[in-house]
């Protein structure tokens, strides 16, 4: 087993350091990407968690493992795992699943009407994920690959805090309909009466679920800090901008 967890570990270095307690995270309810800064005792107070409880659980389940391969990469290697594992991913799963959702509250929606709700509330996730995509693949990622080759961005100051402020704010935005998500459908949890592709689409968004966390994960509490430290190592740059 690696290092024991303490309940003054925030959450995003549980993640980072213990890569496989993600999911016992998520399990908890505790936030590690959007709320990553936040201290394991600190997060668990509001849920009305025991935190020595849940650090006990969590040094259980720890396999030991170590961080995974993502959390050694540079800016410009972690944004291309990024783009191939994470955007590649939603790229395929959104569209799929907003089809399914439609299905299924089509055919399940007089009996269940929060299904109304699980569709636009994905509706409206979908919308606000395939902008920002675009606008990470076209503008910031390319951006950060410059800056790996000593490339000042072209904003005043010659940094980025700006549009990664932005992409802060998105990913927080997100983060808030995964949530309600989660709330429509009283965790992913199926009635009785589902059929196959009411089961499918829960188990699909409780994996978009999770993916997105740990997607969002990777790019506030690690691919971000690497920019500040990028910004801070070019020839012209001032002091590092603080986040």
């Amino acid at each position: 087993m690696t290092q024991p967890i303490d309940p003054t570990d925030t959450l995003a270095e549980i993640v980072t350091t213990h890569p496989d307690l993600a999911r016992v995270l998520e399990a908890q309810g505790l936030d590690y990407c959007c709320g990553g800064n936040t201290s394991l005792k600190d997060a668990c107070e509001p849920l009305g968690l025991d935190a020595d409880a849940v650090v006990a659980v969590l040094n259980e389940a720890d396999s030991g493992t170590g961080p995974q391969d993502w959390t050694r990469l540079d800016a410009a290697s972690l944004v291309d795992h990024v783009e191939a594992t994470h955007h590649a991913y939603l790229h395929a799963e959104m569209p799929r699943l907003a089809q399914l959702a439609a299905k299924v509250r089509a055919v399940h929606g007089a009996n269940h009407p929060e299904l109304a709700e699980v569709e636009s509330t994905f509706a409206a996730l979908q919308a606000d994920f395939d902008p920002h995509l675009a606008k990470e693949e076209r503008v910031l990622f390319p951006m950060i690959r410059d800056l790996a080759r000593g490339q000042a961005p072209p904003f005043p100051g010659g940094t980025m805090a700006n549009p990664i402020a932005a992409m802060r704010q998105e990913h927080d935005t997100a983060g808030d309909l995964l949530a309600l998500l989660r709330a429509h459908t009283d965790g992913y949890t199926t009635p009785p009466d589902a059929c196959a592709s009411y089961t499918a689409l829960y188990a699909g968004l409780a994996e978009l679920e999770a993916d997105t966390h740990l997607h969002v994960h990777k790019e506030n509490n690690r691919l971000f800090g690497l920019v500040d430290e990028l910004e801070a190592a070019l020839p012209s740059a001032e002091a590092a901008v603080t986040r």
